[in-house]
């Protein structure tokens, strides 16, 4: 195929079509009419040979040609942008840009309030889009321009990522306030006489259990969870307890009738970071945002 007539726009298109999987969300994704998309989307498959996109029920599901061309579009698109905002200035009193940041919800909550404040005052037309994070790093998305950053604990983070500390935790142990057992902090066996509610977010084993475990030790966990507002929520109205991170613990017992207390055993902190791809730091536009991150984290 002759590339030097190729109209690199409908790139844009195809990248947003493999997204959305669907016409109309894709114009509205690129801001364009839904005829304008179609005709791009004829326009795509004559040059290319190939379908691209069928239409399996309700939905479109891209070939395999298309499939193979995903990664290496959103790569390209992504590169072309970075090195156009390089060494430009970023003005946030009247950007619009949009941040993708995954993080889990326990991050969110004792971070977004305040950089949400701080958007407000200082970038009100900058938004910000939160995905799922799950244990492990996402790197493909990362690397694909699907997330700016990624907020989180990690046991390992690729060199082609730039890193950064952000925050370092500890843990609590957090029952409602008149809970029959925990009038006053528990010794360890006291505490493996209670049943707990665990928080996973997608792990198979947390701090306290691994602890517990290479002790020969085991706790009752009678619930599960991978969510931080909904355990809290839970152990105000039962006698079940949960550990949470201290930050958290704090708040959710300024907010419920919760009591904090410490642990029976030293766990020591774990540490949150902040990761972009390695190749945004000249992006001012980023930049700015983490500097303001990790203002939060320092507070």
């Amino acid at each position: 195929m002759n590339t030097s007539n190729f109209d690199l726009n409908l790139l844009r298109v195809l990248d947003a079509l493999l997204r959305e999987r669907n016409v109309s969300r894709a114009a509205e994704r690129l801001a364009l009419s839904q005829p304008a998309v179609s005709n791009a989307l004829n326009r795509l498959r004559e040059l290319l040979g190939d379908p691209l996109l069928v239409r399996v029920g309700r939905s479109m599901q891209p070939t395999p040609r298309a499939l193979a061309l995903e990664t290496p579009i959103r790569a390209a698109l992504r590169q072309i942008e970075q090195s156009l905002v390089v060494g430009e200035g970023f003005d946030p009193a009247h950007s619009r840009q949009c941040f993708t940041i995954a993080l889990t919800d326990y991050v969110e909550l004792i971070c977004m309030p305040r950089l949400l404040r701080q958007l407000a005052d200082e970038a009100p037309g900058v938004k910000i889009a939160i995905r799922h994070l799950s244990p492990r790093l996402p790197a493909d998305a990362l690397d694909q321009g699907e997330l700016d950053l990624v907020l989180g604990r990690f046991e390992s983070i690729p060199t082609r990522f730039a890193s950064r500390r952000w925050m370092s935790e500890t843990l609590r142990l957090v029952a409602r306030h008149d809970h029959p057992q925990l009038q006053e902090a528990p010794d360890l066996s006291g505490f493996l006489r209670l049943r707990h509610l665990w928080v996973h977010g997608g792990q198979s084993k947390g701090m306290v259990d691994q602890w517990l475990g290479e002790h020969g030790l085991a706790r009752e966990i009678a619930y599960t969870t991978p969510n931080y507002l909904q355990a809290a929520h839970i152990v105000a109205g039962t006698d079940l307890t949960v550990v949470l991170p201290t930050r958290l613990a704090h708040h959710f017992a300024s907010l419920l009738p919760l009591r904090v207390q410490p642990l029976p055993f030293a766990l020591g902190p774990f540490h949150l970071d902040l990761v972009s791809v390695a190749r945004r730091e000249e992006d001012a536009a980023l930049q700015w945002l983490v500097e303001r991150l990790m203002a939060i984290g320092r507070i």
